[in-house]
């Protein structure tokens, strides 16, 4: 017997059930075998690669706080729909997540097909969610560069030190 939740890594057996009819013939990974019940329990989703368990391209393995690219699906009202680069991972940025000002947390900026960057703000491998952040990226540049060129306090505006450290990442590429 196959149990609806190993069908598919990401959708729900029920709709995925609707695929198959009496008789076809189906390859399975054999995941139990119960001698005293005479049962063996079959798993179709395990011949394929967990989402969950991937590694993006050029990356140890995603984890909070990792930064990585998102490929735009989808622009709807309340925020985007992305697929996280090099994997089959897709994630929902909420509208307030889009940006750190407001003014720029309209998804109506953004295209489908589309790339760009974000902070994983939640990877729970038991409960298979991930959760990006533009705004968390943003967030934690600044803050970074705050440190590395200067406090908050020093006189120095977010465009001084940002212009600084431009201008060090321009001269360190030439």
């Amino acid at each position: 017997m196959v149990h609806l939740s190993d069908l598919d890594w990401k959708r729900p057996g029920e709709q995925v059930i609707e695929e198959y009819k009496k008789g076809d013939m189906v390859k399975a990974q054999v995941l139990d075998v119960d001698v005293e019940k005479e049962r063996i329990s079959l798993g179709i989703k395990q011949l394929g690669a967990d989402p969950f368990a991937q590694k993006v391209e050029g990356e140890a393995d995603l984890r909070k706080n990792a930064v990585v690219t998102c490929e735009i699906t989808e622009v709807k009202e309340g925020g985007l729909e992305v697929t996280i680069s090099g994997t089959d991972l897709t994630a929902f940025i909420k509208r307030n997540e889009l940006a750190r000002d407001r003014a720029d947390q309209r998804p109506e900026r953004f295209a489908v097909g589309e790339k760009v960057d974000a902070r994983i703000t939640v990877f729970d491998r038991k409960a298979r969610k991930v959760s990006v952040s533009i705004k968390a990226l943003e967030m934690a540049e600044e803050k970074e560069a705050i440190a590395q060129y200067g406090s908050a306090d020093s006189g120095a505006s977010l465009g001084d030190i940002l212009g600084a450290a431009l201008k060090a990442r321009v001269d360190k590429k030439d």
